[in-house]
Formats: structure tokens, C-alpha cells, sequence
């Protein structure tokens, strides 16, 4: 007898369906065919002892299980339960009408309960796309899964429920996963800036980067405030809409990263990894086909911050060319290819020499060679892919004594982060119909339409150029920039602003390194 039931493979941040068919003939063995990986060919052993464990047996014929399409590599543990439904029906121990019309996935634990797996928002997209009436995954995984409205999302405990559901003869309502209600953002603890004594130009920095998702590097001695500032970014960020929060929760439900058991994520991830992180782990990557996210997609729609970034292997900061650019990556491997997307916000951060402390009195023991060799580690490519780049001198005991004595604070974080949300609300209004949310997703064809420069703005963005020499790139980000800062204007005053002469002046102002001398 021949039995199909329906599984699913990842493909980057989308599932491909899998028909698992099963066949029970005359013969002695079990045969798993399909090109199945090692996890998968292991889930035989684990699936006979569960149905054992359930109280089915095994019959003693042949049993053959085909993953098709038989073309692409299968992996994971996640194909349990359609494999263990397959043999029950194929042999007869229970009648499972519905087992063509839902699409099961779970891994099998050798008493029959079910556990976790990941992907489930990616295979939820499937099941609606494919007409499925619905989906059966552990408790754990439908919380997720059931954020996609429109289809039927069973969370189950045990191979007993799954057989309830199949069999189409109980009402099953007990086991249906319905989304989340709508609940107040999670409360993180963020560093406020106004505890952050002085740096006011970095603030500012700071502010424009979050206001357009521009990408920023810091430059200053140890002490200065470099990684503070970071990590008070995130209090000043407005929270993801839900298309934002759908993708990057389909991200990190495939890499089975964090936990998505109440729903979508509602805040804005913050990745900050070593700067002794391989290729691999920054990038994505992975053996064979099981292609995992790295770092730049695992901060989609959020902030990627590499402290001591002039510390990083070239190598690895020389790849992040690509996904700042084209906001998403591209992994090949010989078996296959996979795009993840990389829509981010790079922070940098880096000493500006190896002892940390060039232009602080004279506490630098560095030669100049040593001071240009360290500075160059952070190459002109990347830095011209830069929007801002941000100098964050060491303030002196005296200024900070001056600063603590007077007791003025500067803006809080919530202070910043009205005016943040406001100017994404204007930019959420300007691209409309848009696939890009913010000013630094736009492309050139976009700053032509959304950021128009009068004649007195051309000639001094003309003039900047010559004088600093830089490149295309540089005077499309100075102008991405620009629109920024007059939708900042624009939040305050309440009245559309265009870009003007001091706008762009101060987003030229943020290229110091375009222009800094020789140490």
C-alpha cells in the first residue's frame, strides 16, 4: 500500500515541499531512498522505536520511504513525522484520510513525544502557498507558525495527537495554535544617553544614523565612549513594523537562533560578535547544502556592531563589501546556492592607532608607519561604503569634572528616539509602494526621485567633491544623508523640508577619513 504525506525542506529563508511516500510490500527490511542525510536516515531507528512505544508495531515487510524530490539533499530531524505517519497508515493500524492534506514536521522522541524544530514561520509560508489546508508541528514550533493567518496550525505533543488530527474522526480544536495577541514591546535596558557624559557630535552621529539606517564607524582612544554609544543605539531605534519583524523572524527561526515560542519578534536584534569570528560565522555558511545565516542576516532590520573592527581578519571585513551594498548575501557551496537577506546597520568601532591613544597629549608610543599601517586595515572600500564616520575624542578630567560639577544632562534616549521615529514615519510615507523603509536602502534611481538638489545645493556638492575627491558612491551616501538630516527638520517643524546647503555640509562633515592627512 502507498501512502503520501507531505514534509519540507529550507531553501534560505523559503521551504520547498517534500513528498515523503511510503510502501509496504512483500520483503524483510526498511529503506529510506531520496538523497537523505545522516540525521535523517538515523530518524528510522528513532520513528520504529517511538511507533513501538505508542503501541504499533512494525510489520515484517518491506518497508520503502522515498523523499521526493529525490534530486535535493534532505537534512534534519524534522521529517519524524511524516515518516511515522506514513508507515501507520500504509499498514493499516489506523485510517489517516487526512494525511495528504496537512503538512507534518517534527522530530520523534523514543516514547513518541514531539519536540522542536526549526523554521516553522518558513514552512508555514509553504503550506499557504501550496493550498494545504493546514499544519502540524510541535507545541513549541506553532507559536510561531501561527502568526501566518489563513491556515489551520495544530501544535501537538505526542505521535497520538497527530494521529487525532489525521484521523478526521475527533474535533481537534483543542490542538489549534492561534497567534498572539498584540502585546506591548518587550523591555530592554538600554544605556541612556543621558548618561553618557559630553560627546554631543557623536549624539548627533548617532541620531542621524538611526533616523535614515545608515551605517556609521567610530574612531577614538579606549575610554571615549565608543561602545556605550553602541549599545545606547538601541534605545533610540523605533520598533520593527511587521513585514520587518516577518523576515527577520523567519531568519532566526531557521538558524533555530533564539526562541519565537510567543510569536514574532518585536525587537530589533543587536549582533555583536567577536572580532575574531571567522568568515563562516559573519557571512553564512555551512556544509553541503544546509547553508546556515551569518551575522549580516541574523542583523536584518537590526544593528551589526564590530568592536575593534581594524582587529578583524581583512578577509573577513573585505566580504561585508557585498551585503552593505546589496543588502543581502549570496552563499555558494559546489552542491548549493542560497540568498539570505542582509538589510543592516553596520557599526564600527576602532582605535585609530595600535596603542589606542594617537592625538591624546602625547600618550601615542607609535610611529607613523605603525599609526597609517593600523588605520588602513579599515579599507577604502569599506569606509566609502560608510555613511557617517564619527570621531569620539577622550574627554579630559577636567571637562569631565566641569561637566559633573554643572549636573546638566544631556537628551535622554527617549527624548532622541521621538524625533528617530518621527523621520521613519515621513520616510515609511515617502516609500509607500517602495520595496526599501528607510533613506539608505535607496538606490540611485530613488535619489534622483526622492531627494532632488536645487542649483545652489549642486554646485557646493560638486564643489565638496573635488576638494575631498571622492567617489560616486560617497556623493550618493552624502546626499542619502542629507535627506536624512532635513527629515529630522522635518520632525521638529512639522512641515515637509528639501534638502538644502547645510544639510549637505553637515553629511559632508561625517567623511573625515576621506580627507585625513598622514599620521
Amino acid at each position: 500500500m502507498l501512502i503520501r504525506t507531505f514534509g519540507a525542506k529550507c531553501l534560505g529563508i523559503d521551504a520547498a515541499l517534500v513528498t515523503v511516500e511510503t510502501h509496504i510490500d512483500r520483503g524483510v527490511g526498511i529503506h529510506l531512498v531520496g538523497l537523505a542525510d545522516v540525521a535523517v536516515k538515523e530518524s528510522l531507528l528513532r520513528t520504529t522505536t517511538a511507533l513501538q512505544a505508542m503501541g504499533y508495531h512494525i510489520p515484517g515487510k518491506r518497508i520503502v520511504i522515498n523523499l521526493a524530490p529525490a534530486d535535493v539533499h534532505k537534512n534534519g530531524s524534522g521529517y519524524d513525522l511524516p515518516i511515522a505517519a506514513g508507515i501507520i497508515a500504509a499498514s493499516g493500524q489506523e485510517e489517516l484520510p487526512l494525511a495528504g492534506r496537512f503538512l507534518l514536521m517534527g522530530e520523534l522522541g523514543l516514547d513518541g513525544s514531539v519536540r522542536e524544530i526549526p523554521g516553522g514561520l518558513a514552512i508555514a509560508e509553504l503550506v499557504d502557498r501550496e493550498g494545504l489546508e493546514g499544519i502540524v508541528l510541535p507545541r513549541l514550533s506553532a507559536a510561531e507558525a501561527a502568526e501566518l493567518h489563513g491556515i489551520k496550525v495544530y501544535g501537538v505533543d505526542t505521535l497520538a495527537d497527530v494521529v487525532r488530527i489525521l484521523s478526521g474522526q475527533e474535533d481537534c480544536a483543542d490542538l489549534l495554535s492561534a497567534a498572539e495577541a498584540p502585546r506591548e514591546p518587550l523591555r530592554t535596558e538600554y544605556l541612556d544617553f543621558a548618561d553618557i557624559l559630553g560627546q554631543d557630535g557623536a549624539k548627533r552621529g548617532m541620531e542621524i544614523a538611526a533616523a535614515g539606517g545608515h551605517n556609521l564607524a567610530m574612531i577614538g582612544p579606549p575610554g571615549s565612549g565608543k561602545s556605550s554609544l553602541a549599545k545606547a543605539l538601541g534605545g533610540i531605534l523605533p520598533p520593527m513594523t511587521r513585514e520587518e519583524s516577518l523576515v527577520t523572524s523567519k531568519i532566526f527561526s531557521i538558524a533555530g537562533k533564539g526562541s519565537l515560542r510567543s510569536g514574532l519578534m518585536d525587537r530589533r536584534p543587536f549582533r555583536a560578535p567577536h572580532y575574531s569570528a571567522s568568515l563562516a560565522a559573519i557571512i553564512g555558511g555551512g556544509a553541503g547544502d544546509n547553508i546556515m545565516p551569518g551575522e549580516v542576516s541574523l542583523a536584518q532590520n537590526g544593528v551589526l556592531f564590530l568592536d575593534e573592527a581594524a582587529q578583524m581578519p581583512r578577509s573577513v571585513m573585505e566580504a561585508l563589501r557585498g551585503p552593505i551594498e546589496d543588502r543581502k548575501v549570496v552563499i555558494s557551496r559546489l552542491k548549493a546556492k542560497v540568498e539570505y537577506p542582509a538589510s543592516f546597520m553596520l557599526v564600527l568601532a576602532s582605535n585609530p592607532c595600535p596603542c589606542g591613544y594617537w592625538g591624546v597629549g602625547d600618550r601615542c608610543t607609535c610611529t607613523p608607519a605603525q599609526r597609517l599601517s593600523y588605520i588602513s586595515r579599515l579599507s577604502g572600500p569599506i569606509m566609502d561604503r560608510i555613511d557617517l564616520q564619527l570621531l569620539v575624542p577622550c574627554l579630559g578630567a577636567a571637562e569631565l569634572s566641569r561637566i559633573k560639577a554643572e549636573g546638566v544632562k544631556g537628551e535622554s534616549s527617549a527624548e532622541v528616539a521621538r524625533r528617530v521615529a518621527a523621520a521613519r514615519a515621513i520616510q515609511k510615507r515617502r516609500f509607500e509602494g517602495e520595496p526599501v523603509f528607510t533613506n539608505a536602502e535607496m538606490n540611485n534611481k530613488q535619489i534622483e526621485r526622492y531627494c532632488p538638489l536645487d542649483r545652489e545645493c549642486s554646485e557646493l556638492l560638486v564643489s565638496i567633491m573635488e576638494r575631498l575627491g571622492l567617489s560616486m558612491r560617497a556623493y550618493f551616501r552624502i546626499v542619502k544623508v542629507a535627506r536624512t538630516i532635513a527629515d529630522l527638520e522635518s520632525a521638529v517643524s512639522g512641515l515637509p523640508v528639501p534638502i538644502r546647503p547645510a544639510h549637505l555640509a553637515e553629511a559632508a562633515s561625517y567623511r573625515f577619513l576621506d580627507r585625513m592627512p598622514e599620521p
